[in-house]
């Protein structure tokens, strides 16, 4: 009965450490809102993806008014300050870390972290990802590479 207890708890603690592992990057663009101008459409999508790692990783309430107000200023240097404008007044009402959405600030790890500064082991776990992405990609166009020769 004891060793079945003590399987169980450390069953238990082993759940709650990975539950607090953070999740692969994933990115949906600017979410629901255009990627660019009809004429140019991809005109500020890199603007929202910078935006999405930031929000991805989460943080403290003033990383994500920096964040925010980089995806503004990165919008209005694309030559679209008015759209920059709308942009972060939706970013600022639409991606509250308490909205159970795909987008929301810190979507990266479980549901309802709130504004919290990272750790030292969750910055870590932010390297190693983002190192995972960087590889996976730099395999993928090698492989384009290789198919086009």
């Amino acid at each position: 009965m004891y060793k079945a207890l003590v399987t169980f708890v450390i069953l238990c603690c082993c759940q709650i450490a990975l539950a607090d592992d953070l999740k692969p990057f994933t990115t949906d663009g600017c979410s629901d809102f255009p990627n660019g101008t009809p004429s140019q459409q991809s005109l500020w999508l890199d603007c929202c993806v910078r935006h999405d790692l930031a929000y991805w990783k989460g943080g403290t309430e003033a990383e994500r008014l920096a964040a925010d107000r980089a995806l503004q200023s990165c919008v209005a240097q694309a030559g679209e300050e008015k759209i920059a404008e709308l942009m972060l007044a939706g970013v600022r009402v639409g991606g509250s870390p308490y909205y159970p959405t795909s987008y929301r600030w810190g979507y990266g790890w479980p549901y309802l972290r709130g504004y919290q500064a990272l750790s030292d082991e969750e910055r870590n776990q932010v390297k190693a990802q983002l190192q995972r992405l960087v590889t996976m990609l730099r395999d993928f166009s090698n492989h384009l590479d290789d198919v086009q020769q």
